[in-house]
């Protein structure tokens, strides 16, 4: 079941819900952003600072609420226990047309379906709320776990680029994906199905 709200509590999936970040969820940020293994294809597996959550990322993401309503970052629960899981975004292009879809899940989280759970209720969000015409993603070449939940969702391969990063981390060389899904192509998934 999926359904959107308004407020806080943005959608309620099967087993997720996402909900706005509030200036309470620094904790749970630096928790998931401590991660080695969350972290490895972000900063090589380098944690984010707690001063950079608190004074950087969280006021960013605070921030967007305002400019984006319907779009932007939103903490992920487990609908029945409440547990903090991660965040999921549809994070908007500059003139609002476009969202790239992002996830970012606790370890305990991985290998549930979450991922995909989440990532299509924001589909359907952004294309049947929102209104966007395009949503896309992007990860290393080498996360094949985060590709496989981007060809899941309905999204497909558009192309390999490489980036120049000053420090890199392993599995640079191989490059950056990006995935999309256009509104014309987006098909309603089944409810139930992962």
């Amino acid at each position: 079941m999926l359904r959107g709200m308004s407020g806080d509590l943005l959608l309620e999936a099967e087993r997720l819900r996402l909900r706005r970040f509030t200036p309470d969820d620094v904790d749970n940020l630096v928790e998931l952003d401590g991660d080695p293994e969350v972290m490895r294809f972000l900063t090589g597996g380098e944690p984010t600072p707690r001063e950079t959550v608190r004074d950087e990322h969280l006021p960013r993401i605070l921030a967007r609420y305002d400019h984006a309503p319907d779009l932007g970052r939103w903490a992920a629960e487990e609908w029945a226990t409440g547990e903090f899981l991660g965040w999921f975004a549809l994070d908007p292009s500059d003139d609002g047309t476009e969202a790239e879809l992002g996830y970012r899940l606790r370890r305990a989280a991985w290998g549930r379906g979450l991922a995909t759970e989440g990532s299509r209720a924001l589909l359907r969000h952004a294309f049947e709320t929102v209104g966007v015409g395009r949503v896309w993603a992007e990860t290393m070449a080498v996360n094949v776990r985060s590709r496989a939940v981007m060809e899941r969702v309905g999204l497909r391969y558009v192309r390999t680029f490489h980036l120049h990063f000053d420090d890199p981390i392993p599995g640079t060389e191989h490059g950056e994906v990006e995935y999309e899904l256009l509104r014309s192509e987006w098909r309603p998934f089944a409810p139930g199905t992962r």
